[in-house]
């Protein structure tokens, strides 16, 4: 057992050793690229909303500075199209009065949307545009409800 005490010794001092003096890389002179970027970088982000075109839901991405919470892209349905939008021949049946929205996430793979109209009261586009713009969040939920004032929506999928 003592010639083998030497030899761990040796062998730590070795893997030391070769540590210590790196892996070839020689130095260099320095490399001139020229002065540094000027300027604001301005971050953006896409978000999807889902409004209507020729009675049908069409996906349509607007850039954001930040990403939206859920409830901030249900009021951009409730808002409309933006002018750029509008001339598209892109709309919303959502109406104004239906924001602020209520998320409540639920167990299971749902989630219930509770605007402040009442679920029944919005056409069936408008629950779908609410529905996909809601399902269009990464790591939403697959089924989603539309409810308030004692009447909904079954949960549901987007279809799109």
């Amino acid at each position: 057992m003592s010639a083998a005490l030497p030899r761990r010794a040796l062998a730590a001092g070795l893997a030391a050793l070769v540590t210590v003096t790196g892996c070839g890389v020689r130095p260099s002179d320095v490399i001139a690229v020229g002065p540094p970027p000027v300027g604001s970088v301005a971050l953006t982000t896409t978000i999807v909303l889902y409004l209507v075109k020729d009675g049908r839901l069409s996906a349509v991405t607007r850039p954001s500075a930040r990403p939206l919470f859920r409830t901030e892209r249900l009021a951009l349905l409730a808002a409309g199209p933006t002018p750029e939008e509008r001339a598209l021949g892109l709309g919303t049946e959502v109406p104004p009065e239906a924001d602020p929205f209520l998320v409540t996430d639920k167990a299971r793979g749902r989630m219930t949307l509770t605007p402040s109209t009442p679920g029944g009261d919005l056409s069936p586009l408008a629950v779908q545009q609410i529905v996909c713009t809601a399902a269009a969040l990464p790591g939403s939920p697959a089924r989603i409800a539309v409810v308030g004032a004692r009447t909904g929506v079954d949960p549901r999928d987007c279809p799109a």
